[in-house]
């Protein structure tokens, strides 16, 4: 170890005198205060961190302009709009299985583009989930969070999503998506609601595009206006036919469609009109699409909850074929139906259900020996993670939970959850009342 120098020694006496000499100087150094750090609040992803902050109302017709903006992708051509098309309640408008997008559009996603209607009270991801009945003793289970997998945490995380990925808008990073958004027709208007200076901070500028979308998506007249038909009738403003009456008496009874039970169709304790969802995260076996270019590759597996878009949960095999349980609000408007589009008619999903344990042959694979291999989008020792509640509750051979005029009367019913109902005028009204009671 190198010695002290007798020249650095004096240097270090003379400056100890000095500030004895200068008690002045102590305490005026003393004073100074330390370079301060930004509020603690700051780093909150809601914090209000702009000098001049925005109305929702100026927000909102960011985020609207920015979902509808196709420049925004790397193709120029692709917006949020092109996969959830207000036309079809924020879900996709044609019947691919999956969106295309990437720099050509030619890149097939893995995924059925889900709609983004009535997720605005989703609740944050947990594996462990209790209902706000008073009742902690039950554990739902996974639930919440956004995208299929619930891997999202909020609307502003999950935005960011599908600009990053390669199937879908493809910027590179966060970086090429703000200088699409300084460079685009856009510009002028983000600066006049966020700030001239705006651009100079880039990852402030982010934030804020990505929270426009969100506000965006929590627009009520958009995003959650409860309008179906099954909406006037809680508010006792319509009535249901018979045979949807039927379809709804079908859909609740646990021995038969068993529907509610994870699309729940009750007001809650609050008086929030339903969901249709329990937000939780279920494997109920769906086959696998094998139109899809990912599963050309016989050990590709889309997991949901562990992976592989997931990856914080890769080790809990219990939760691997776990996706999220949609809304089945405006469920009718859909062309494909599922987390990988397998199937296309609302008839076909629920023979799916009623006949999974009951026909699998109708649904599944053989393989080389001739034997059924149910749940075929799963790899092998991971049956037990489906679900086995009724209706999947049978076995082969057995009559299903629904019979042809059951099931036909839970679609009819299914279609009263559409938004866009207007009730017929007066006139037409009694006619059809007496239409029904001819009919039933």
């Amino acid at each position: 170890m190198m010695k002290p120098t007798p020249s650095l020694l004096l240097a270090a006496m003379a400056a100890c005198l000095l500030a004895a000499c200068h008690p002045a100087a102590q305490k005026e150094a003393a004073a100074k205060p330390a370079p301060s750090s930004p509020p603690a609040y700051l780093s909150g992803a809601y914090a209000p961190t702009l000098q001049r902050q925005p109305s929702v109302a100026q927000m909102t017709a960011m985020g609207r302009a920015m979902f509808f903006e196709p420049s925004l992708s790397v193709s120029g051509k692709l917006s949020c709009a092109s996969c959830h098309s207000p036309d079809h309640a924020y879900g996709p408008p044609n019947d691919l299985a999956v969106q295309l997008g990437g720099p050509d559009l030619q890149d097939a996603g893995t995924r059925a583009a889900p709609s983004l209607r009535y997720i605005q009270n989703a609740p944050a991801f947990t594996e462990h989930y209790h209902d706000d009945d008073g009742d902690d003793s039950v554990d739902a289970g996974p639930t919440g969070g956004r995208n299929w997998d619930g891997r999202a945490q909020s609307g502003h995380e999950q935005a960011l999503a599908p600009l990053l990925s390669p199937r879908e808008m493809g910027n590179r990073d966060a970086a090429a998506v703000v200088a699409k958004l300084r460079a685009g027709p856009l510009a002028a208007q983000f600066r006049q609601t966020y700030g001239a200076d705006i651009f100079g901070q880039p990852d402030q500028a982010l934030r804020w595009a990505l929270m426009s979308l969100e506000v965006f998506q929590e627009s009520p007249a958009d995003f959650y206006p409860y309008t179906s038909k099954y909406d006037a009738v809680l508010r006792q403003q319509a009535t249901l036919t018979p045979q949807e009456a039927r379809g709804l008496a079908l859909f609740n009874d646990e021995n038969k469609g068993n529907c509610a039970s994870c699309h729940i169709s009750q007001i809650t304790q609050g008086g929030a009109f339903p969901q249709f969802t329990d937000y939780g995260l279920i494997n109920i076996g769906v086959p696998r699409n094998a139109k899809l270019p990912a599963n050309a590759d016989p050990a590709f597996f889309d997991l949901g909850l562990c992976g592989p878009d997931r990856t914080d949960l890769t080790q809990h095999k219990e939760y691997c074929g776990s996706f999220k349980t949609p809304s089945l609000r405006n469920v009718a408007l859909r062309k494909v139906f599922f987390h990988n589009g397998s199937f296309t008619s609302l008839e076909q999903v629920l023979r799916f259900y009623v006949q999974r344990e009951t026909a699998p042959q109708k649904w599944y694979p053989k393989d080389k020996h001739g034997k059924v291999r149910k749940y075929d989008d799963l790899p092998p020792g991971l049956e037990a993670n489906v679900n086995v509640e009724a209706p999947f509750d049978r076995q082969p051979g057995q009559a299903p939970a629904l019979n042809e005029r059951e099931m036909a009367d839970v679609i009819v019913f299914l279609r009263t959850l559409t938004d866009g109902y207007q009730a017929p005028a007066p006139v037409q009204r009694k006619a059809q009342q007496q239409g029904q009671g001819k009919t039933g």
